[in-house]
């Protein structure tokens, strides 16, 4: 467990890390360790060299000579074979006993310190690097006043100034570090849930979009073909001949569903814009498909012939389809109208009936006149709009009971921020 006053660590750190971790040193960390311990080293080596030149005939000279080998070789060790963070700790503790010692022979030594003072931040808890660096400081200061002459007040001061600084900037650098790794995380954990919110979106409108796609094309043709089915079975005995157009009607709407289902499944456009057809000439085939059983489709386009993005010209006939298939099960009408009006920066689609119409929707509610009411079979007038929105265009009603309705789909045809849902 890591001691509570120890240096803050990243989350993703490892307890082990650190200057001595194995494996876990990076480019900067390894140079950095290399400048400590060749600083050690020059100041060792100029300490030794002042000594020898100053009092070379010593009898401590010996004992000199080989406690700073000693921590030579130890420090010099420490940096070719890093090995754990507790071995780095107990390398600091035989650094720092020689070195204690070796200050206490000859004062000159205690500069030396500088580079134990950065190590021991590195390695040790935020107190015990504390009460360590407080302790070198003041050997410092006592080796100093005994080099000196007389009294220096530099000598007193300098020694704690630079040991509060060098650990004042450590330990800031260090908490500085942990905050912006922590930011990091942050930022990364939120990128991943940011990204799996948008597969999720993705799904669900890629779920909601085929949705809608089998509404308007397969259900559609499923429910005109019971109904077909159904007047079949009611004029079989009575009306053969009847019975039988129903029938092939029937057969010719599940050939046009079959050739929807394909191409829903290969992601194309409706069967009807195909082959390069456009939109007009689509809208025309559906009003003729659709003009059976009492209930007449008239398509009329106006303005110029323009080529519609792909998207555009699917969505509106889509919104066609779902009109239609609502006017017939819903409205009781006898004539409806498709009305095609391209402009230079819109496209328009008007799906007028004749029917029994229908009170018009409050902005916002949550009924749906164009649907039908079982919840499990239609999406309705919410899968128009919601197509229509994700192209940036709108949808509006008019209507009045007794007095059919008008529904007019709206595209722009300039790229446009589609509204917010």
């Amino acid at each position: 467990m890591r001691h509570p006053d120890d240096h803050p660590q990243p989350p993703s750190a490892s307890p082990a890390s650190g200057a001595f971790a194995p494996g876990a040193q990076n480019r900067d960390d390894r140079l950095l360790s290399a400048l400590l311990t060749t600083a050690f080293v020059v100041l060792l080596a100029g300490a030794l060299l002042r000594y020898v030149l100053k009092h070379g005939d010593s009898d401590r000279l010996p004992w000199i000579v080989g406690l700073s080998v000693v921590l030579a070789v130890v420090q010099v060790a420490g940096q070719a074979r890093p090995g754990s963070r507790r071995a780095g700790r107990v390398r600091l503790a035989v650094v720092v006993a020689c070195w204690v010692v070796v200050v206490l022979l000859a004062p000159s030594f205690a500069w030396c310190a500088v580079p134990l003072i950065h190590t021991a931040l590195r390695l040790l808890p935020t107190r015990s690097a504390v009460a360590l660096v407080t302790a070198l400081a003041t050997l410092v200061v006592l080796a100093e006043l005994r080099l000196a002459d007389g009294f220096d007040p530099n000598h007193l001061l300098l020694p704690p100034v630079v040991a509060a600084l060098a650990t004042g900037v450590f330990v800031y650098l260090t908490r500085e570090a942990t905050r912006r790794q922590h930011l990091i995380d942050d930022l990364v954990r939120t990128r991943r849930e940011l990204a799996a919110t948008e597969r999720r979106e993705g799904t669900l409108a890629e779920r909601q979009r085929l949705s809608r796609e089998i509404h308007d094309s397969l259900a559609q043709g499923l429910s005109s073909q019971n109904m077909l089915l159904q007047a079949a079975d009611r004029q079989w005995d009575t009306d053969p001949e009847a019975a039988r157009t129903h029938l092939r009607t029937a057969a010719s709407i599940a050939a046009h569903g079959l050739t929807e289902a394909r191409r829903l499944v290969h992601d194309l456009a409706p069967a009807d814009l195909a082959e390069g057809a456009g939109l007009a000439q689509a809208l025309a085939t559906l009003a003729a498909r659709e003009s059976r059983d009492g209930l007449t489709v008239r398509f009329h386009a106006e303005g110029p012939d323009t080529h519609l993005p792909d998207q555009a010209a699917s969505a509106l006939l889509r919104t066609a389809q779902g009109a239609l298939a609502n006017i017939r099960e819903h409205s009781g009408a006898r004539t409806a109208a498709l009305t095609l009006t391209c402009l230079d920066d819109t496209v328009a689609l008007d799906v007028a009936d004749d029917g029994r119409g229908f009170p018009a929707p409050e902005p916002g509610g949550t009924r749906d006149p164009l649907g039908d009411p079982d919840p499990l079979r239609g999406h309705g007038l919410p899968a128009i709009r919601a197509r229509l929105r994700q192209l940036g265009g709108t949808l509006a009603i008019e209507s009045t009971p007794g007095e059919g309705a008008v529904l007019t789909a709206t595209i722009p045809l300039t790229p446009a921020t589609p509204p917010a849902p």
